[in-house]
């Protein structure tokens, strides 16, 4: 069905809540989540409303069910918050009554209050049917504070509603007003001066493309909450799924999104739609998931593969996390490659290590794990080839694990896919040779990787307990410019002039004195520079070259 976008239009709050217009938060929808941060935040943009007229709330996002009827997309939490603070004035001008103060024209004005703000009392149970419903979690809660005017004071309160019932007690602790009138007055001052833009959607149209078009549009909305929308709205659409069943699944979301923090959410999302298929970018994501999560089952299907795979990615993320700790012995071989994707913030290879995890023995996924970071420190950090090519390439090899076309480690490295992204040894050898890297921002890494050709040479090293050595000292004085003479300011960041040590407190020393030093050190690399007589371009040079061919054994796929 076509579906049309109404042009925004700005409204006052007054002007949304009135004329008989009812909004509903979706069930499935989010919980109430502002804290006082935020109660604070607004309080003091009410307050600007003394000295301007207006203050802007920014977007408010509906879907429109029938003429009087909306669906909240997005803005829900401003909705609330601003309605519980017209609830708080009304309880003020409710203690009036109750001290008889103005008690016939206060008790008139809280008529008249309610049904322009709140919603219409039932004459019989004096309940108020309320303009805004909220989702499934907090509807009772906040039907109680429009009906009594009061906080719930009930055990065994859920966070939410807790956090709902101090925002209420949060302003009605604010100097409102000291007569009725005067809080009548500020009730009408912020609702006609706080501005929304209000965009409505019209039609029958599904939650995700509200969300895919207002992003568009540069309206940014959470990810998690923008594909949440839209699988909720597909798994409720035929109205037969019971509350319990959507606290289940609630919980299961609230799960996932916990575990992977909303900054890894997009990133998780991709990954793993990339190892089951075809690749899309991060802009052509929801486009696709949409295509192939359109039925009721098929959502609860990939609502129940994103459970089973966001402990496998957090976990792929951090390489200490206490998950590992809980699944076999062998897996803990792979740390080492993991914290090796961890420091260069190399992510690629977790569609295929996802794709393993469920189909490959501990062994092999180990070993899988060891050939891509082989790959990955050639490809990526030496290299620096095109990550547009390996995501492609990394696709193809992900969906064949995941159909168990690929059975086995080997199956990887020996296919031509691999193959095709492997750097040879002479083009490593090459980038290697002259490689630089910023060594005041990259010491970690640059210790790592000289850690890993020390631990090749035969002398174990954690690169966590080293520090980095320049030879020729990173800012030379005038002695140590003159000594390695042609090419000194080229060469900080050379690989080639760094060693690590235990200790580094040789600073501009003597390269003779550092030698000394070096010959007694237990490291290859710091004794493999004494063996020059001097530390000038060619020497270093020298020292890189033959370092580059360490690096060619250390990280090396082997072929037979």
């Amino acid at each position: 069905m076509a579906f049309m976008l109404m042009e925004p239009t700005n409204q006052t709050f007054q002007e949304l809540i009135s004329n008989g217009v009812k909004y509903q938060v979706p069930r499935f929808q989010r919980d109430y989540a502002w804290d006082k941060e935020q109660w604070e935040d607004l309080w003091s943009d009410i307050e600007t409303i003394n000295d301007e007229q207006y203050h802007y709330m920014g977007y408010i996002v509906l879907q429109r069910k029938s003429q009087h009827d909306f669906e909240v997309i997005d803005g829900q939490q401003r909705l609330i918050t601003l309605s519980l603070v017209v609830l708080a004035a009304m309880k003020s001008i409710q203690s009036l009554i109750h001290k008889n103060e103005e008690a016939a024209e206060n008790t008139e004005r809280l008529r008249v209050l309610t049904e322009r703000y709140v919603g219409s009392k039932n004459p019989i149970s004096l309940k108020v049917d309320s303009k805004l419903s909220l989702n499934r979690n907090n509807s009772a809660n906040f039907k109680t504070i429009c009906s009594t005017l009061d906080a719930p004071n009930k055990r065994g309160q859920t966070k939410t509603n807790k956090q709902l019932n101090e925002c209420f007690k949060f302003f009605v602790t604010k100097r409102l007003g000291n007569t009725g009138q005067e809080i009548a007055e500020f009730i009408e001052r912020i609702a006609s001066g706080m501005i929304f833009t209000k965009i409505v959607v019209q039609d029958d149209l599904n939650a995700y493309k509200v969300f895919e078009t207002l992003n568009a549009r540069g309206v940014q909305l959470s990810t998690p909450d923008l594909l949440k929308n839209y699988i909720f709205s597909v798994v409720t659409k035929n109205n037969d799924v019971s509350d319990d069943e959507l606290n289940e699944l609630d919980e299961s979301w609230s799960d996932i999104v916990s575990q992977l923090g909303e900054s890894n959410f997009t990133d998780f999302i991709r990954y793993h739609h990339n190892f089951q298929a075809p690749l899309v970018t991060k802009k052509e994501l929801f486009a696709s998931v949409r295509k192939r999560v359109n039925t009721s089952e098929r959502a609860y299907e990939y609502l129940h593969s994103l459970s089973r795979y966001a402990p496998i990615y957090a976990s792929l993320l951090n390489p200490h996390d206490d998950w590992w700790s809980n699944q076999d012995v062998v897996y803990r071989n792979a740390k080492k490659y993991l914290e090796g994707f961890e420091l260069f913030n190399i992510k690629q290879p977790f569609t295929i290590l996802m794709a393993a995890f469920h189909q490959f023995s501990p062994e092999e996924f180990v070993s899988l794990s060891k050939y891509i970071y082989i790959l990955a420190i050639r490809y990526n950090v030496i290299c620096h080839l095109s990550p547009n090519e390996q995501d492609s390439v990394y696709n193809q090899l992900a969906i064949k694990i995941n159909s168990t076309e690929f059975k086995r480690a080997s199956h990887v490295k020996n296919s031509e896919l691999f193959k095709k992204l492997y750097p040879g040894d002479d083009v490593f050898f090459n980038a290697f040779e002259f490689h630089k890297m910023p060594s005041r921002r990259s010491a970690k890494k640059i210790r790592f990787l000289l850690a890993e050709i020390e631990t090749y040479l035969g002398h174990e090293t954690d690169y966590t307990k080293t520090t980095l050595e320049h030879v020729c000292p990173y800012n030379p004085d005038e002695e140590w410019d003159n000594y390695f003479g042609e090419g000194v300011n080229d060469i900080q960041d050379r690989l080639g002039n760094v060693v690590l040590l235990e200790k580094d407190g040789l600073k501009r020393s003597s390269f003779e004195n550092k030698k000394r030093v070096y010959l007694r050190a237990h490291y290859p690399l710091a004794q493999q520079v004494a063996t020059y007589d001097e530390w000038n371009l060619p020497s270093l040079n020298a020292y890189q070259a033959w370092l580059a061919k360490q690096a060619v054994e250390t990280w090396k796929v082997a072929y037979d």
